[in-house]
Formats: C-alpha cells, sequence, structure tokens
C-alpha cells in the first residue's frame, strides 16, 4: 500500500514509518522540521527511519496547499496517516491561533488534497485531550458530551469534524484515533517522563504541578502504532477509536518507577496546578480491542526501562 504519514520526522510517526516499512508497504512523509523542539531531533528521527528502507520525504507545512495537493497528486497515496499538529496543552494557551491554524486548517487541506487525489482512507491522529474534564471514567468513545479545556484539545475536536464531514460528504473512509500520552524511545523533550528523565538523571529538580495526583493513561509507542496499524485494516465509513492503556498511572507513582528504573532519588520543585490540565485520563479500550484487534502489552516499568536504555544510548553518543 502506498501511505503518506504526515509528521514523520517525529516521535509517533517515525516509529509508525518503521514499522509501515518493515511490512512492505511504500511511505511518504511530509514534515516542516519546526523549532516546536530541536530540528535536528526530528533528522536523526529521519535518519533511523530510512534505516528500515526507502522513504519519500518532502519537507513542507500541512497549511501549504500547493505544496501538499503536488505530493498527493504525485505520489497517489492510498491512505494518509495523519500525526503532523502543533502539539501540547500548555503552549496553546499562548498561541491558540496556530493551534486553530495547523491542527484544524491543516486537516482540512490534506483532506480536499486526499479528494482530489482519490485516496480512499484517512486516519487522524486525535486526542483524548478532547474529552475534558469527562463526567465519567473510562472515557468512552459514546460519551458525545465533549468539553475540551485548552485550545489545543478544541483544535482536535475541530479535526476529527472535519473528518466525519468528508466522511459524509464524498465517502472517504475517515478514523479518528484517539492518542492517550503516549511514551518511549524518541518522545519530544517537552514531554513528562522524557523531562523528568533527563533531570533526575542530571541531578536537577524537576516542576510537579498541582498536588500529585493527576493521573495518566500511558501507553507505550509500540502498542500505539500497533493500533494504527489495525485502523489501516479496518473497512469502516467512520469511526472514532481510542488507543490508550486502560491503566491509569498517578504522577507520583510515575516519579517513583522512573527513580527505580535510573537508581536515583527525583528532587521536587512543587509548583501551583495548571490551566488546561485535566486530573486524569483514563481510555475505554474494548471498542480498539473488538474493531482493531488490538491490544497493548507493555507494562509500564518495562515501557520505562525501555526507554530509559536509548536515552541514556542517545546520550552516549550511541
Amino acid at each position: 500500500m502506498r501511505i503518506l504519514v504526515t509528521g514523520g520526522a517525529g516521535f509517533i510517526g517515525s516509529h509508525l514509518c518503521e514499522r509501515l516499512i518493515g511490512d512492505g508497504h511504500e511511505i511518504a512523509i511530509i514534515d516542516d522540521l519546526n523549532d516546536y523542539y530541536a530540528p535536528e531531533l526530528k533528522r536523526q528521527n529521519l535518519e533511523t527511519v530510512s534505516k528500515a528502507g526507502g522513504v519519500r520525504f518532502v519537507e513542507g507545512d500541512i497549511c501549504d496547499e500547493r505544496r501538499v495537493g503536488e505530493l498527493c497528486e504525485g505520489f497517489r497515496p492510498e491512505a494518509i496517516v495523519h500525526i503532523a499538529a502543533r502539539a501540547g496543552v500548555r503552549p496553546s494557551l499562548e498561541r491558540p491561533l496556530l493551534y486553530e491554524r495547523v491542527n484544524v486548517g491543516g486537516t482540512a487541506v490534506l483532506l480536499e488534497a486526499a479528494r482530489k487525489a482519490g485516496c480512499g482512507k484517512f486516519i487522524l491522529a486525535s486526542s483524548s485531550s478532547i474529552y475534558g474534564v469527562a463526567n465519567r471514567v473510562p472515557f468512552s468513545e459514546e460519551d458525545t458530551s465533549n468539553h475540551p479545556i485548552s485550545p489545543y484539545a478544541a483544535s482536535k475536536l475541530g479535526a476529527e469534524k472535519f473528518c466525519y464531514a468528508y466522511s459524509h460528504l464524498y465517502g472517504m473512509k475517515t478514523i479518528c484515533l484517539r492518542f492517550f500520552t503516549v511514551y518511549g524511545p524518541r518522545q519530544r523533550p517537552d514531554l513528562a517522563i522524557r523531562k523528568f528523565m533527563e533531570r533526575i538523571e542530571a541531578g536537577v529538580a524537576i516542576p510537579v504541578f498541582g498536588d500529585g495526583s493527576m493521573g495518566r493513561d500511558y501507553t507505550f509507542v509500540a502498542d500505539t502504532v500497533s493500533g494504527i496499524v489495525g485502523a489501516l485494516g479496518l473497512d469502516a465509513a467512520y469511526e472514532v477509536i481510542n488507543l490508550g492503556n486502560s491503566h491509569p498511572v498517578g504522577l507520583m507513582e510515575m516519579i517513583r518507577t522512573i527513580e527505580r528504573v535510573l537508581g536515583k532519588e527525583a528532587i521536587i520543585d512543587w509548583k501551583p496546578e495548571q490551566p488546561g490540565d485535566v486530573p486524569i485520563t483514563f481510555a475505554d479500550i474494548s471498542k480498539a480491542k473488538r474493531m482493531l484487534g488490538y491490544a497493548p502489552s507493555t507494562p509500564f516499568e518495562e515501557g520505562i526501562r525501555r526507554q530509559a536504555e536509548w536515552m541514556r544510548l542517545a546520550a552516549g553518543g550511541g
């Protein structure tokens, strides 16, 4: 299958591309290598992907209609996996219009290019953030009373609605996968687990917001990738599906796990709770199991151990 992966130079995207190449698919990547975090890290990810096999890389902005249109016309993807986005809840509070432009507008650009190129399947990387302060846990796709509490979350919900519209109007098969706090090797440096690992390793204090009771449904990247691959094989007009681990881990439990794996004690810098943060994420994954054969299999401490091994290897230049 010819598959276009947006954001393929990033954390999840690079792991997905490696898997797809290994499975024998023909892959193209579009990524603007922006400076949300060091572009050099994304180039390193691309080098790792290229070792798995041939891949076509286009440096470009998903909001650039001409660039995206030319890529889709030339490559003629049979499926698009749209992972590229402006990420992060807290940064979205500072630049809400940028998040709307990239996450909603960029998705619309890709959907339209896909329609014109005759691409029959579109998979969106959405987010558990859209549930906001949910009335019930675990979070279920059937719960439509979503109340996003950050521009990032609202932009992801807007992108999902565009996917539904294209499915309804043009018969494009669209699947929105709601990711739950993905971690593992190559994780973005702004995310808590990597940030905490690096600071604990260096003996630097880690910032902890609120009272430490916040919980997250951490999902190892290989498990998330397996869910995406499952979605590529799903024949459905439109679906919204959670990809989580269904085992929330408390913030302090996460820190203690990192301490055990690294063999070092954290220095904690307590800070006030941040606006936009939800108290817990907790995925109901029964739909993913039923429709995708999804079965996350990486225990949290094992995933942390694998990420720590990667971090130490990367720090040593290996």
